[in-house]
């Protein structure tokens, strides 16, 4: 297997600009272009990513009415040729080595289940980044915590094996997040390893406003929120619990973010106190998110 056949999957809503670039990425790889293929699930868009797809020969377009991304991606799954899964998101950009470098670790040792790589995060204007892209930049996707820790990664950079797939199975698509936690917990409880690749890397922008993080974290709060429901009969007081330890002092947290390298690599004590700043405001937003789901359940028409 010195050069397997590759399946790159990936989902896509109203994200034609950004596909694109990914995209390109995806066509100037350095691994063997007969040996893989991309696969993009429309998960629902009103732009036109037919037409764009179209210009890539190396990409397959398929559809999926079911929303949710992680619905796209088995649908995405169901179509794959390849004895190795690669995901990744239509807001990333692989380095033009990433298959070749997630096919050569995942084949590097035994047993290995899943590959997470290292997820470089890029500002809007790098001379003037936000505090939220600085927070972005520190914070968001730590990879390695992720698959030595929690015993996942994050889809916007995994390779798998089809084996583990049909082994443990697809994703959770009741799951509008968090299914790529669950799966990777399961891919670990199933007894493979899984490894932190710092070789194999895509860029991802960092989210640019207050706004931007609100949604995501309390999207977050949402899917965990389904799979506290998928696995308690009590659900509420499930959800109680967890806001008593959102409430906490959270000295832990804090203290993983401020060892972190990116941390550390900071221009500053200013830049610093902002990072902390955004840290504490997302600390509140996800306990008052908790709050309106005991009070009121989720927002109509939530995704």
């Amino acid at each position: 297997m010195d050069n397997p056949f590759v399946s790159v999957i990936i989902p896509v809503l109203n994200d034609s600009e950004r596909l694109q670039t990914c995209l390109e990425a995806l066509e100037n790889q350095t691994y063997p272009k007969s040996m893989y293929e991309v696969i993009v699930v429309d998960n629902g868009s009103d732009e036109n990513i037919e037409s764009l797809v179209n210009q890539y020969s190396q990409v397959t377009l398929y559809f999926e009415s079911k929303r949710g991304s992680y619905a796209a991606r088995n649908k995405g799954l169901s179509k794959a040729k390849g004895d190795i899964i690669a995901f990744t998101d239509s807001d990333c950009i692989p380095a033009s080595d990433w298959i070749q470098k997630g096919v050569a670790n995942l084949l590097l040792v035994p047993n290995y289940g899943l590959v997470a790589g290292r997820v470089n995060i890029f500002f809007k204007n790098s001379d003037k980044p936000t505090a939220v892209e600085i927070y972005e930049s520190v914070a968001a996707f730590p990879q390695r915590y992720y698959a030595e820790v929690m015993r996942f990664g994050a889809t916007a950079n995994v390779f798998t094996f089809r084996s583990v797939i049909q082994r443990i199975g697809n994703f959770n698509e009741k799951l509008k997040s968090g299914a790529d936690v669950e799966w990777g917990q399961r891919v670990f409880s199933s007894g493979y390893k899984l490894v932190y690749a710092e070789d194999t890397c895509v860029a991802h922008p960092a989210r640019h406003s207050l706004k931007e993080l609100y949604n995501k974290h309390a999207r977050i709060i949402h899917g965990e929120y389904d799979l506290i429901k998928a696995k308690s009969s009590h659900p509420h007081i499930a959800l109680i619990t967890s806001s008593f330890v959102e409430l906490l002092p959270p000295v832990i947290t804090l203290a993983r973010i401020c060892s972190d390298e990116r941390f550390r690599r900071l221009n500053g004590v200013k830049q610093k106190y902002k990072v902390i700043c955004v840290f504490l405001f997302i600390r509140c937003a996800r306990i008052w998110e908790r709050m309106r789901l005991l009070l009121v359940g989720k927002p109509k028409g939530w995704r």
